[in-house]
């Protein structure tokens, strides 16, 4: 398979808080936020694999800062690593200052998706080139928290998770 880059697959959504989708305190629920960052995170991986995909899991999220009613919202999602059959995908929430346009990072997540035939069995996706710093950052970082979630899983010998290991040694 050909490999591809991150911003092959980059997605970019861009919506308005509105009253209904906030809580009491006016600002936007967390899990209509988790569900803006799943239908982003599943395009992109869409675009990565162009294969039905589905979520596999989501692997961390922080929500660090409060999202307000009538904020301008932007998620911006791009697989961070592919694997076998699975993807891992990096997400950026931004929100836009109403008045200046300033944009700043509120939030951000990592999920995972797997891509499937149209049977449901899971199937091989392209390898990713990542091109730039960042890019390569989260694209090392990947391995080391698949390795992490397989050896917590049991599905891996933390002998075995050369990646991890390499961060609590020394030469």
């Amino acid at each position: 398979m050909t490999p591809k880059t991150p911003s092959e697959s980059r997605t970019v959504m861009t919506d308005l808080v509105l009253p209904s989708e906030t809580n009491p305190l006016n600002n936007l629920f967390g899990g209509e936020l988790l569900a803006r960052m799943d239908r982003a995170a599943s395009i992109s991986a869409r675009r990565h694999s162009r294969r039905i995909t589905v979520t596999a899991s989501v692997n961390h999220v922080a929500f660090n800062s409060a999202v307000p009613l009538g904020s301008v919202v932007t998620v911006e999602a791009s697989v961070s690593r592919a694997f076998n059959t699975s993807m891992e995908i990096f997400l950026d929430v931004w929100i836009e200052d109403r008045f200046t346009g300033e944009r700043t990072k509120a939030n951000e997540a990592i999920y995972t998706f797997v891509a499937v035939d149209d049977t449901g069995k899971p199937t091989e996706v392209p390898p990713l080139e990542p091109e730039t710093e960042l890019e390569k950052q989260r694209f090392a970082a990947a391995l080391r928290r698949k390795q992490l979630s397989l050896v917590l899983a049991g599905k891996m010998k933390p002998a075995d998770a050369t990646e991890l290991k390499a961060l609590f040694t020394t030469s």
